[in-house]
């Protein structure tokens, strides 16, 4: 308990999923939270349900149990302007921003292969997730350097890592994260900032049960190939025959957003940390 007592966190994607459990595991260790999401479904292409202003308040609700406090800013990632505007509502609320998860993210899959991705899904898919990233760095980095140091961490994927298919938008995204946190690692340390990427194999949220995805598996082996971890479900028990754990849950990831923004982690920055049950290192 207490890891991250009295820092206040800046979390997009929020309401649901990732987000979520982020923000109750910090608030458990001591954190308050704001919390941020778009709250409402951006495109029909998107064949998984976005989290709604409900599922927000719901987030509030469950930091607030822990006995912490939740600010919640409806926001687009891709706006730069009601990102900064969700920082400032924060600066008002706490006082300072400590740390910050660019967590927010989409996905589709498509049956068809990458070259069938049209213009329109690509600029949706890329502008959440990597311009998303830029835009909550740009609002939230100052506040940082105004707080004397902090952390950044920024929600890739084993898709950051590896060429995964038949999503190369995604791919590409999340390739692209890495970028933004090797160059802001390097530029941001003299502030005492640290800034890292966590890269999760899949996770039971509503991205994985997207119904897109199990349509076009079928016919891309390498979809299954990617998508297969190494681990077994540490939870059973040991005498149990073997089988490669599916799928993380988002608690698992937390915890390890938990280390990263703690102290734990103070000089840990300008890191690829894998969260993959040994996806990444399968031959």
């Amino acid at each position: 308990m207490g890891r991250v007592t009295d820092k206040v966190v800046f979390i997009t994607g929020a309401a649901a999923g990732q987000g979520r459990s982020h923000a109750v595991e910090l608030a458990a260790e001591g954190a308050d939270i704001v919390a941020v999401d778009v709250c409402r479904q951006l495109s029909d292409k998107v064949r998984y349900p976005y989290a709604t202003e409900a599922d927000l308040e719901e987030t509030k609700n469950l930091v607030e149990k822990t006995g912490r406090r939740c600010l919640t800013v409806v926001a687009d990632v891709r706006d730069g302007e009601a990102l900064k505007d969700a920082a400032l509502q924060g600066i008002r609320e706490f006082g300072r921003i400590d740390a910050v998860l660019a967590n927010a993210g989409i996905c589709t899959f498509h049956k068809e292969g990458s070259l069938s991705i049209t213009s329109d899904v690509y600029d949706l898919v890329v502008d959440t997730n990597l311009k998303g990233v830029w835009n909550t760095i740009q609002a939230t980095a100052p506040h940082l350097i105004d707080a004397g140091g902090g952390s950044i961490v920024i929600t890739s994927s084993a898709a950051g890592i590896r060429g995964q298919v038949p999503y190369a938008h995604y791919v590409a995204s999340k390739h692209g994260v890495v970028g933004l946190m090797k160059a802001f690692a390097n530029e941001l340390g003299p502030y005492g900032i640290r800034v890292n990427t966590i890269h999760p194999t899949g996770v039971q949220t509503a991205m994985a049960s997207a119904p897109d995805a199990w349509e076009a598996a079928p016919d891309w082996p390498l979809f299954l190939q990617g998508a297969a971890n190494v681990l077994r479900d540490l939870d059973l028990p040991r005498d149990a025959p073997y089988a490669p754990l599916p799928a993380l849950t988002p608690q698992e990831v937390s915890k390890t957003v938990l280390f990263l923004i703690s102290d734990d982690a103070r000089y840990i920055t300008g890191v690829q940390l894998p969260v993959d049950a040994g996806n990444l290192n399968k031959p």
